[in-house]
């Protein structure tokens, strides 16, 4: 057997190539998970330019300096197991490189997930390195696979942001009994599951910020207040107490928000989508107004589990996720439409796709490198 892998350039991201490995015999204690099917998004862009900073690199490492695997979200089998408490077959979620195959050394096992042991991943985020049991996952529900490995890992950073805001009073920009929240590149995934969350709270103003040719996508969705073309900023007030969710990493309309709005109060950073504008974002520290301040959902996620309990906070989790799902892919005027890729080829197509931020927001790619 062999694993084939979509390589990525680290110092030049567009550049991708492919890469059949012949498999190696397991270790005792490894197991061999043949990766069904991923999703490739804007947010897999992030990681990559992140790579480096955030150490996103580092899970999937390919033994050469300049070239990486991005990390991505998706369903995979057990093939193979010398583990005496994974069995073959087994179905699993979780965070996987652009391959075919990956070899994970299952570790702290319980019924609900285990954690992958390998020791380059040691000093890794943990929430990166669980895989989900699907047969006691509360999340998993076999007939939508395509849209969980699209949709949750982003609508987990966007239920995460939401409550990250709600749990700081929006740091004062609720004055009056309502908070206005600026979203950049609001036909992103993330964004818009960030704007369906603050909309159910009904004291929040969701401004979206998009490109002309996505402001009738945003405003189809109805979770915005209020959809601006970026050339449209001007027309905000510059005195109103705000909060602005930075998904693009345009580091110049970065510069307008942090120059115009008197009052911002709070300014996160989430992505960087616009690759282009990587040392520009860089010149945050610089600006008027709060520091741009990077949002890192794991800790957010410790911080939760450690006041709710991690049942609880799995709980509450789910009930939102299958919420959201039901209302994304509702028929007649669904949010998202799937589409389906198959092979190596199709998949280096795809990243150098969204590489150039081009594609319709309404469609949510789904990618098996095993054809």
């Amino acid at each position: 057997m062999s694993t084939l892998e979509c390589l990525v350039r680290r110092s030049a991201l567009a550049d991708t190539r492919l890469r059949s490995r012949e498999d190696t015999p397991l270790a005792d204690g490894q197991v061999r998970v043949g990766i069904d099917h991923f999703a490739l998004t804007a947010n897999n862009v992030t990681y990559a330019n992140f790579g480096d900073s955030m150490g996103y690199w580092q899970f999937f490492p390919t033994g050469e300096e300049d070239w990486g695997l991005v990390p991505v979200w998706g369903f995979g089998r057990v093939l193979q197991s010398t583990h005496p408490g994974v069995a073959v077959g087994e179905r699993l979620y979780g965070f996987f490189p652009m391959a075919s195959q990956v070899v994970l050394q299952p570790d702290r096992l319980s019924p609900e997930r285990f954690a992958d042991g390998a020791a380059h991943r040691a000093e890794l985020p943990a929430v990166y390195n669980q895989y989900l049991r699907c047969a006691l996952d509360p999340l998993y529900r076999p007939d939508n696979e395509d849209v969980q490995v699209l949709l949750r890992p982003l609508y987990i950073t966007s239920w995460l942001i939401d409550d990250f805001l709600a749990d700081n009073d929006f740091f004062g920009a609720a004055e009056g009994g309502r908070a206005t929240v600026l979203l950049s590149s609001a036909s992103s995934k993330t964004a818009y599951g960030t704007a369906f969350q603050l909309a159910r709270r009904g004291n929040v103003d969701v401004i979206g910020l998009t490109s002309a040719a996505n402001r009738a996508f945003c405003e189809s969705l109805g979770c915005y207040t209020r959809v601006l073309d970026y050339r449209e900023l001007q027309s905000l007030g510059t005195q109103t107490p705000c909060v602005y969710v930075d998904f693009a990493g345009n580091g110049e309309l970065r510069e307008a928000i942090h120059t115009r709005f008197a009052e911002l109060r709070y300014s996160m950073v989430i992505g960087n989508t616009h690759a282009d504008e990587r040392a520009a974002a860089g010149a945050a520290r610089a600006l008027p107004g709060p520091r741009a301040t990077f949002f890192f959902a794991p800790a957010q996620i410790k911080k939760r589990t450690g006041e709710w309990g991690a049942e609880a906070f799995a709980q509450r989790l789910a009930a939102a996720w299958h919420g959201f799902a039901a209302h994304v892919t509702q028929a007649g005027a669904p949010w998202l439409q799937v589409q389906r890729h198959a092979g190596g080829e199709a998949a280096q197509a795809l990243w150098q796709q969204l590489q150039r931020g081009q594609g319709d927001p309404r469609a949510g790619h789904v990618v098996s490198m095993g054809g």
